[in-house]
């Protein structure tokens, strides 16, 4: 079914096809975001329509048995639409992700940093029409395992400090694997100024990130976290 679905076949073409209206939801003009707001009810309102078909079919063709089933043209006709539809949508088209291999090359990369990039730069509208915590926490794993190029890290560093300056939200902390992943002097400095800066969130998330660039070897787990947040991080050495 993976393979009928086609997602990680797909060329950048096809991917700007069904997904290319999305980056006005990172535009700086309200009316661009507002319009790809608008695109993205209506892709939404499609996925929901083809998943409660798929839903019906399913039901209908369960006397046939397991195998049977997933023969029936009709239900396979419905799961299809509903792959489709979800590919034009978000989260659900960047879901799926090439199962090894250079993910600096996979076209939907572009995208995954979209949706990433959205949640740091709007985080409010992100979370009133897309909310997905576990795909945020997927793609940002996925990203920091990324080959990195100049213009995939390049692109990592600027989300980094976008995330370090706001107030911290769910899963913000996987982000160290980003910072670790494209550590370079231009991001421990943009780090430095964020902890120099009047915000006591940039100062307190800056400095975690920088205190874990300093010591590979030290786990970025919730305790760590904790006992940074709460001044108790020289018990942990």
């Amino acid at each position: 079914m993976a393979e009928e679905a086609g997602t990680d076949a797909d060329d950048a073409c096809a991917w700007a096809e069904r997904l290319g209206w999305a980056f006005g939801l990172i535009a700086e003009d309200p009316a661009a975001r507002g319009a790809a707001l608008v695109h993205l009810a209506e892709a939404q309102r499609k996925v929901t329509d083809a998943v409660d078909r798929s839903r019906e079919m399913w039901r209908l063709t369960q006397p046939l048995g397991a195998d049977e089933q997933y023969r029936e043209p009709a239900f396979r006709q419905a799961l299809q639409r509903q792959w489709q539809a979800q590919k034009r949508s978000l989260p659900d088209g960047v879901w799926n992700s090439p199962v090894g291999g250079d993910l600096a090359t996979w076209p939907g990369l572009p995208y995954a940093l979209l949706f990433l990039e959205w949640e740091a730069r709007y985080p409010l509208e992100w979370t009133l029409h897309a909310k997905a915590w576990g795909t945020k926490e997927s793609l940002i794993r996925k990203v920091a395992r990324a080959a990195q190029e100049e213009a995939i890290k390049a692109k990592l560093t600027d989300l980094v400090e976008l995330v370090v300056h706001r107030a911290y939200r769910c899963k913000d902390r996987e982000y160290v694997r980003v910072a670790r992943a494209v550590d370079s002097a231009d991001l421990r400095g943009r780090l430095d100024r964020a902890v120099d800066s009047d915000s006591p969130w940039a100062r307190c998330h800056a400095g975690y990130v920088l205190w874990l660039l300093d010591r590979p070897d030290l786990p970025n787990t919730r305790r760590v976290w904790q006992a940074w947040v709460a001044g108790g991080a020289a018990s942990l050495l």
